[in-house]
C-alpha cells in the first residue's frame, strides 16, 4: 500500500494493518525457515510497509 492511501485511513485502521503485516512477516519468515519460500522478496517489502504504517502512525501522534 502507498504512503499517500495510508494517511487517508485512521489510527484504528492503521494499527490492524500494522497487526496484519507483521503476522505475514511471521509467516513469511517462518516459510523461509523450512525452506517452503519460493520468493524471498516478499521478505523485506513486507518489513518496508511495516516501517511505512509506523511512520504514518507517529506522523498522525497515536
Amino acid at each position: 500500500m502507498k504512503a499517500a492511501e495510508l494517511k487517508k485511513l485512521s489510527v484504528e485502521e492503521l494499527n490492524t494493518k500494522l497487526e496484519e503485516a507483521r503476522k505475514e512477516l511471521f509467516d513469511l519468515r517462518f516459510k523461509h525457515a523450512t525452506a517452503q519460500l519460493d520468493n524471498t522478496s516478499g521478505i523485506p517489502a513486507t518489513k518496508r510497509a511495516i516501517a511505512r504504517i509506523l511512520t504514518i502512525l507517529k506522523e498522525k501522534g497515536a
